[in-house]
């Protein structure tokens, strides 16, 4: 019956998308709570609900009943437009994204390509959020995540991008099962760096919070937003959170089938799939509660400096090893070496910058009396 009926089929996977994301946001917003509370010995949420797990549920009630401003001199449009262009992007990733072999909402033949279309139009509702607010340091709040989230976005399709290679594929679906064996973190691992250190920054986190953190230019694009529209940009986040976390088990880790292979059940595919999605979403939280920021200039500097030259160099050595038909183990040997390379590249650059900082700081020394 529901095959046969395209509206209803398509209401009901719309329907299982917004509980999905929704349910997934609340559970996010309370485990990175609690998860940092331990991190820097606080219990976290505690009042609301057994451990604090309405927390999340108090929160959005209290955004949803909140007063919505909006300045007298803004676009009025783009204002209010530019919550919906960043979180419609987060809602649509999830269309192509499989969780076993059987359950996803649409399996897309260029599921991975329609993937990064989609999350890169949420730039678009930055800027519209900057520019709308008619408010100085909301522009340039969004001239600089704009800049952030173009930069980085390269190095972490490039990423991305030596994955599809290798497979020769865009599906998702094959890609995890050509990953019976092997998972492709092992064949690239410099291309796994690269996604880790590419989605901490798209994801505004430390070390690249530069775009909405307080300290910076009074809290970024978002700073004239408040109630329910505030809240969406940071709802889109833990979207793009969890949507990012799938993607890197799916692409790097074998998704559900490494190790548990296509004999698994659907149950056990599910399980394993969460399981793998948890690991990369505890890297993320504990990231954020362990490192410093970066300055803009060292923010900008890593990406095209360190990231990209070594994004292009996976591509490179993807490309000799598919020409020439070199065995796999060379895949891993020149992409771990390059991996250690990037390390020392970064280590030895971040020295250097601390040598230098107190020199740059020092008040200039005056010549005459």
């Amino acid at each position: 019956m529901i095959a046969d009926n395209p509206w209803l089929d398509a209401a009901l996977r719309l329907v299982a998308v917004v509980l999905l994301i929704t349910v997934a946001a609340l559970i996010l917003i309370w485990a990175e709570r609690k998860l940092v509370g331990r991190l820097q010995m606080r219990l976290g949420p505690m009042r609301v609900g057994p451990y604090g797990t309405l927390q999340s549920v108090a929160d959005a009630v209290k955004l949803l009943t909140k007063e919505d401003l909006r300045p007298v001199t803004a676009d009025r449009w783009v204002f209010e437009l530019a919550p919906f262009v960043v979180f419609v992007p987060a809602f649509l990733t999830l269309v192509s994204l499989p969780f076993t072999a059987d359950l996803f909402v649409r399996n897309l033949e260029l599921g991975l390509f329609y993937i990064v279309a989609v999350s890169s139009l949420s730039i678009v509702g930055i800027v519209m959020a900057g520019w709308g607010s008619d408010n100085k340091y909301a522009l340039l709040g969004a001239m600089r995540a704009a800049a952030q989230l173009i930069s980085y976005e390269i190095p972490l399709v490039l990423a991305i991008l030596a994955v599809a290679m290798v497979a020769g594929t865009l599906d998702l679906g094959q890609i995890v099962n050509q990953q019976g064996r092997v998972p492709y973190v092992v064949w690239q691992p410099l291309g796994f760096l690269l996604f880790i250190i590419a989605t901490l920054a798209e994801l505004y986190r430390n070390p690249f919070d530069i775009p909405v953190a307080d300290s910076e230019i009074v809290g970024g694009p978002f700073v004239e937003y408040s109630g329910i529209r505030w809240s969406m940009f940071f709802f889109a986040e833990y979207v793009n959170l969890f949507v990012l976390s799938v993607l890197g088990s799916l692409v790097f880790l074998g998704g559900w089938n490494w190790f548990l292979g296509n004999g698994a059940g659907w149950g056990l595919q599910v399980v394993w799939i969460l399981v793998k999605t948890t690991g990369f979403l505890v890297l993320f939280m504990w990231l954020r509660a362990s490192l410093p920021r970066l300055r803009i200039d060292q923010l900008m500097s890593f990406c095209w400096q360190v990231l990209l030259p070594f994004a292009f160099l996976q591509i490179i050595i993807n490309g000799l090893v598919l020409v020439y038909e070199w065995p796999d183990w060379t895949l891993t040997v020149f992409s771990g070496s390059a991996a250690l390379v990037a390390i020392w590249a970064t280590y030895v650059g971040s020295r250097r910058a601390a040598i230098a900082l107190p020199w740059a700081l020092a008040p200039a020394r005056r010549s005459g009396p």
